[in-house]
C-alpha cells in the first residue's frame, strides 16, 4: 500500500477483490479500513474496528442486503453495519466511520 496523492491511499488491484468479501487496509496513520466489493460491483469502505467487540474484524464479516441496504455483519457479535453510512442496523445510536473508495486505472484507492 502506497500513497498516490496527499489524500489517496492505494489499496490493491480491483481484480484481487472478491464480490461479497472484505479486505483490510492499513492507512499511514495506523487506522484500519475494511474495503468491500458487493455482488453488484459497488465499493464501500468502513472502519475495520467493530465498536461492540472492540476488535479489528469487520473486513471478515458477512456481506448482505436488507431492504435495499447493503451491510456487513460483524463475525463476532453479528451486529450489522450499513455499508453506505456506517450506521448499525441493530442499534442506530452506534455508527462507524465510512471512507470514500474509488477505482482508477484498475486500482482501488481510499481517501483517509
Amino acid at each position: 500500500m502506497t500513497t498516490m496523492q496527499t489524500r489517496t491511499v492505494v489499496v490493491c488491484e480491483l481484480a484481487r477483490l472478491i464480490p461479497g468479501r472484505g479486505v483490510a487496509a492499513l492507512l499511514p496513520d495506523g487506522r484500519q479500513v475494511a474495503i468491500f466489493l458487493t455482488a453488484s460491483g459497488d465499493l464501500y469502505g468502513l472502519s475495520n474496528i467493530d465498536p461492540f467487540a472492540r476488535a479489528a474484524v469487520l473486513s471478515r464479516g458477512l456481506v448482505g442486503d436488507v431492504g435495499g441496504a447493503p451491510f456487513v455483519a460483524s463475525p463476532l457479535l453479528k451486529q450489522r453495519f450499513d455499508l453506505r453510512t456506517g450506521v448499525c442496523l441493530d442499534d442506530e445510536s452506534v455508527a462507524i466511520r465510512t471512507y470514500e473508495v474509488h477505482v482508477a486505472d484498475g486500482v482501488v484507492h481510499v481517501n483517509p
